[in-house]
């Protein structure tokens, strides 16, 4: 796997709007500033603040903003304003030969998941992280999302240990991290951007589904091979499920067990990243070291 450059004091970051529509300015500014306070030069997308029903300006506002900044040699990162949806509407489009030739680091999380499959499929990494809209969020309750993701970006190492769950499956392995929001890892299936698996370690996090949507969309991962050769899964955060009317019976965490349960790699639960206020930064595509045991479990970024 390609990796980009570190970040250093005096380079230029770009944060940009693919997906939906920007409801909070102020957030965004904020996160310029936080940028700034580290040294770097902050640009805005043209359109990051426009507006097209649903979407942070039409699609081919979005493809442009997103193309020049991957186009752009002086910028060294594109940080993704917000998620929600749009991003899979402008991924074919993209041309990523320039670059593929001179990689810089493509920052977000939830519906920026596309963008992180189709990177690492093109052998480079990426990173899942919180973004500008997050801004919004009490300061304290998002500090370890901005000191992780500050780390990951100027080149330092990333090791978390989490209490374990009483639900983790034990267990070591090591292997790529892939992944994302589990809707968006659904909906690739069958692309050109969808995952390979085999021999990696697999994540997922997901918001506001059923969890008859949420057994439905790992039934399709599992019919497609997804676990097959899976060396481990991560689940992060599974945020704001919604209650049916039928009562499911389950937990999100023996729903999951139940599904993968003719597979023998660790599982390691409730890992905080995802769409909470602690989400700490991940390297995408990179080597990780996952080690589930009973007290306390260890995610750890092989450099």
């Amino acid at each position: 796997m390609k990796r980009p450059t570190s970040l250093q004091e005096g380079d230029t970051l770009a944060i940009l709007a693919p997906a939906g529509i920007i409801k909070n300015q102020e957030a965004i500014h904020q996160a310029k500033a936080l940028a700034e306070s580290w040294g770097l030069h902050v640009i805005m997308g043209k359109h990051v603040f426009a507006k097209n029903h649903h979407f942070a300006g039409t699609d081919t506002q979005r493809l442009e903003d997103f193309q020049a900044a991957l186009d752009n040699p002086t910028v060294k990162a594109i940080w993704c304003a917000r998620g929600g949806y749009g991003t899979a509407r402008i991924i074919d489009d993209l041309n990523f030969e320039v670059f593929q030739k001179h990689p810089k680091w493509i920052i977000g999380y939830s519906d920026v998941t596309v963008l992180h499959n189709k990177v690492n499929r093109l052998g480079i990494e990426t990173l899942h992280a919180m973004m500008p809209s997050n801004m919004e969020f009490a300061a304290e309750s998002r500090k370890e999302s901005v000191a992780t993701l500050q780390k990951a970006l100027f080149g330092k190492g990333l090791v978390y240990s989490i209490p374990s769950s009483n639900y983790n499956r034990q267990g070591n392995a090591t292997g790529l991290l892939v992944g994302g929001n589990l809707t968006l890892v659904a909906n690739q299936l069958g692309s050109n951007s969808a995952l390979e698996t085999e021999g990696k370690i697999l994540f997922l996090e997901e918001i506001g589904e059923y969890k008859y949507h949420i057994d439905r969309m790992l039934r399709a991962l599992q019919r497609n091979g997804y676990f097959d050769n899976c060396n481990g899964l991560i689940i992060g955060g599974m945020s704001h499920i919604k209650k049916n009317t039928t009562v499911w019976g389950q937990s999100i965490e023996a729903l999951i067990l139940e599904i993968v349960k003719d597979y023998d790699f660790p599982v390691l639960f409730d890992f905080p990243a995802g769409h909470d206020p602690e989400n700490r930064a991940l390297f995408m595509g990179r080597q990780v070291e996952l080690i589930v045991s009973e007290t306390n479990s260890e995610v750890k970024f092989v450099n």
